[in-house]
């Protein structure tokens, strides 16, 4: 496992995660020496800075779950905008990097923003984050009061929704109500790693009449 963290380099081994005591102006510097890279990922909360480089397996579920969540908005009729890479910035306080966000309720309110003011817009209706190095907490878009928070760790879908001051697991997305989300997603899972994405996406499209 190789890591490189200094004023010219800036480095870390698939898969791995660093913590460190950090303030916002090191973490900010951080940013500042990743550049346009979306790679190490990124986060800041309470003094620490956390820094995560993804597996290849981690690209491939987000991309997957963002599909279906797509498919699924779409069969709908909703409109909707979503971001990925994106990071989400309130001052001294947090940073972090969502795998994906969707705005649905909100889309209107952000369209066409090249910029979104995270201390003034809403946040995203919907965040997706794929947990595989026990870097994703659900509490790290609290101060941002994200609606709902999907989260998939161990190959199991975690839906939050947001209650008062804290998330708690529901049992449906309160976006597609009706949909049993974790029977589509660990069919769409299977096919994909049996095939590839392109044919489970196809299967769920058929299975939706689309």
């Amino acid at each position: 496992m190789i890591t490189v963290i200094s004023p010219e380099k800036l480095y870390l081994s698939a898969g791995t995660v660093v913590r460190s005591p950090a303030t916002w102006q090191e973490y900010q510097t951080l940013c500042e020496q990743r550049g346009d890279d979306s790679i190490p990922r990124l986060k800041y909360r309470s003094g620490e800075v956390l820094l995560m480089s993804p597996l290849p397996k981690h690209g491939r579920d987000v991309s997957l779950i963002a599909d279906i969540i797509k498919v699924l908005l779409d069969s709908t009729g909703c409109e909707y905008d979503s971001f990925t890479p994106v990071t989400m910035q309130l001052p001294e306080e947090s940073g972090i990097e969502p795998d994906y966000c969707f705005y649905i309720d909100h889309w209107q309110t952000v369209s066409g923003k090249e910029r979104i003011d995270w201390c003034n817009d809403p946040p995203p209706d919907l965040v997706l984050e794929i947990d595989i190095t026990s870097y994703s907490d659900v509490q790290d878009y609290l101060p941002y009061r994200v609606p709902e928070v999907w989260l998939f760790r161990n190959q199991h879908l975690l839906i939050y929704q947001l209650q008062g001051d804290e998330y708690g697991i529901a049992s449906q997305s309160q976006y597609f109500p009706d949909v049993n989300l974790s029977q589509i997603v660990a069919r769409c899972l299977e096919i994909a790693y049996q095939r590839n994405t392109s044919a489970a996406i196809r299967d769920l499209r058929q299975q939706l009449g689309h």
